[in-house]
């Protein structure tokens, strides 16, 4: 069978798009190959292959998993059932902080490397793109986990960020390291935050597939935000910034939260909106 031809059988049950990728992502090759050498025989070992991985992707196995990678903020990562799949929204997370910290010119004129805790990194997304885009900063990266922490280690390797990031297996900031750890700069999260009571409305393609450790936080979605965000109030320097990613219908419960006089004093506190105008980014600074 040739390219040509496997791509024929593959759209009859997943779009084309996705039996492009797959294809590609199994000839180490891109679509643009695929199109110039669509006569090209297959070999029986690698139709059988991609057929598996057809048949995968059609019962709705997210195509990430498939290809074990996913592009994050312009970088290639890695990316296993172990993992959530990093979102485009949690991009407006990483873009967030960077513009923050482009407008603090006292941080910059400092003469010390702005500290950066990134807490439940998964894949390592976040850490690994304010790494990448803050060559003098020094980041901390935790997960609950041992397996994503060693997925986002490999991640940062690959790129060739691992001595610029510290990885610690942490609940949020329980580990010893931060009883006695300077002050951070910022801190930034995109915890757990899906409501026990959500999970009957959530697409199968993630209820079935996702870990769903990254997914959900209890009963009200919430309760990871009552442990951070007083623990990330003791970590930061005053005036230190607080970046989380929120669920949808989540502004007014995140807003209470940080008014509470248990979570710390907080200044300047903002929401961001997503792609689809939903509060996704709150915002606040430590009085």
């Amino acid at each position: 069978m040739t390219v040509r031809e496997a791509l024929a059988e593959a759209s009859a049950s997943i779009p084309r798009r996705e039996a492009d990728t797959l294809l590609a992502h199994l000839l180490f090759r891109d679509r643009a190959w695929l199109i110039a050498h669509a006569g090209i025989e297959l070999s029986s070992t690698l139709l059988h292959s991609y057929r598996s991985l057809v048949t995968r992707r059609a019962a709705r196995e997210p195509i990430q998993y498939l290809t074990g990678t996913q592009e994050f903020y312009g970088l290639n990562l890695r990316v296993t059932r172990e993992t959530l799949i990093p979102r485009p929204e949690t991009e407006l997370l990483v873009e967030a902080v960077l513009q923050w910290i482009a407008a603090q010119p006292e941080l910059r004129s400092a003469g010390q490397p702005l500290r950066i805790l990134d807490v439940g990194t998964g894949t390592g997304a976040i850490a690994i793109a304010l790494a990448a885009h803050l060559p003098a900063a020094n980041i901390t990266a935790t997960d609950l986990y041992p397996s994503p922490l060693s997925i986002a280690e490999h991640n940062a390797g690959r790129l060739g960020l691992a001595d610029r990031i510290l990885f610690l297996l942490s609940d949020l900031l329980g580990a010893a390291h931060f009883a006695s750890a300077p002050p951070f700069d910022v801190i930034v999260s995109n915890p757990p935050y899906v409501s026990l009571y959500e999970a009957a409305t959530m697409p199968e393609e993630v209820l079935k597939h996702e870990p769903h450790t990254a997914l959900f936080a209890g009963p009200s979605g919430l309760e990871i935000y009552r442990r951070l965000i007083p623990a990330a109030h003791k970590a930061l320097k005053s005036g230190g910034l607080l970046a989380l990613e929120i669920g949808y219908g989540q502004r007014d419960s995140i807003r209470n939260l940080l008014e509470r006089p248990s979570g710390g004093i907080w200044e300047d506190l903002r929401f961001q909106n997503d792609y689809a105008q939903i509060p996704r980014i709150a915002l606040a600074t430590r009085a």
